[in-house]
């Protein structure tokens, strides 16, 4: 990990930042990149996560229980555990996946946990704050929505038989491995239940942080979930952009990084943004970028935020020094 001067794994130098209010809007490894970021900067942090996970451990407890899929916000947790032997017990706990060949194999120990505090509390919310409060957890984690949702893609090439040919696509899960490329994204239903709470949180807050994270699967469908839409429009906090490290690979495969404003504002014209924060890396064309930034609304901000030599990876330090400087 690159060592930052003045930087400790607990808190980062920020002046009077520390007292910012932060809101995450993501989900996967993504968000869990930018909590484990935010947390060296503020103790208020709120992560959105998205609710349309449908594989593996979340998949099947999502069906089995008719409940929110916890995987993403159990990354989110743990992500944000307090820097302590026990916050750091109790994030391996949560984050522990069963092996074996019976029942339990696959199914993370924090899903489980999750979805049993569900049934006993009655109340999403209250389960997910009484997780936060076993791990010591700095900030807050929330659904974007009071119910799950299903991702549906137009998706060219998802056949690779007929690569001319585009074909509605469901689930998160399909949407993500497909080896097309993604025309237009959509959510079912199309006006879920809103948590309030994540509402709330982006209403009050000083910044709300898009990103990193899967394009259309994790960042996107925050935009259309039509009352957290409106939410990002009138609230009064600043709208930072964060761009992934991998701009044309996955979801968003041959893309730019100005293709992903273009879809931005494609997904959320009545959107604008303050910042867009990018790595060196992406940035091939410095003025084109800045340019469709500034369409946006947006100022570029250019700085390392990536790990050296782990390609596609941020380095958490490198990534609080950039969003202090911006925050700041």
């Amino acid at each position: 990990m690159t060592a930052i001067p003045g930087a400790t794994p607990s808190r980062l130098a920020l002046g009077s930042a520390h007292q910012r209010r932060i809101v995450a809007l993501g989900g996967g490894h993504g968000l869990a990149a930018a909590l484990t970021a935010l947390r060296l900067l503020t103790d208020h942090v709120t992560a959105v996560v998205t609710v349309a996970d449908d594989g593996g451990s979340s998949g099947r407890l999502r069906d089995e229980f008719d409940v929110l899929p916890p995987g993403d916000l159990r990354m989110a947790l743990s992500a944000l555990c307090d820097d302590s032997d026990w916050g750091h017990t109790w994030r391996d706990v949560l984050q522990h996946r069963f092996d074996g060949s019976g029942d339990l194999k696959g199914h993370a120990l924090g899903n489980l946990m999750i979805v049993s505090i569900w049934e006993l509390l009655g109340d999403t919310v209250q389960g997910l704050d009484l997780v936060g409060r076993l791990l010591g957890a700095r900030g807050r984690v929330l659904p974007m929505a009071a119910e799950p949702l299903e991702i549906v893609a137009e998706i060219r090439g998802h056949d690779p038989q007929r690569p001319g040919e585009t074909v509605e696509v469901r689930g998160q899960h399909r949407v993500a491995s497909s080896p097309g490329i993604v025309s237009s994204i959509g959510i079912v239903p199309t006006c879920p239940a809103p948590c309030e709470e994540a509402l709330a949180a982006v209403r009050e807050a000083d910044w709300v942080m898009l990103g990193p994270g899967s394009w259309f699967t994790s960042v996107m469908p925050h935009l259309l979930v039509p009352a957290l839409a409106d939410a990002l429009v009138t609230t009064p906090a600043k709208r930072l952009l964060n761009l992934n490290l991998e701009v044309h690979m996955g979801e968003t495969r041959d893309f730019r990084a100005e293709d992903h404003l273009a879809s931005f504002a494609a997904n959320a014209p009545d959107t604008r943004l303050d910042v867009v924060l990018a790595d060196p890396s992406v940035v091939p064309d410095d003025a084109s970028l800045r340019a469709a930034a500034a369409e946006l609304g947006a100022e570029l901000v250019v700085a390392p935020v990536a790990a050296r030599g782990e390609p596609g990876v941020h380095d958490p330090l490198r990534l609080a020094a950039a969003l202090r400087d911006v925050i700041s």
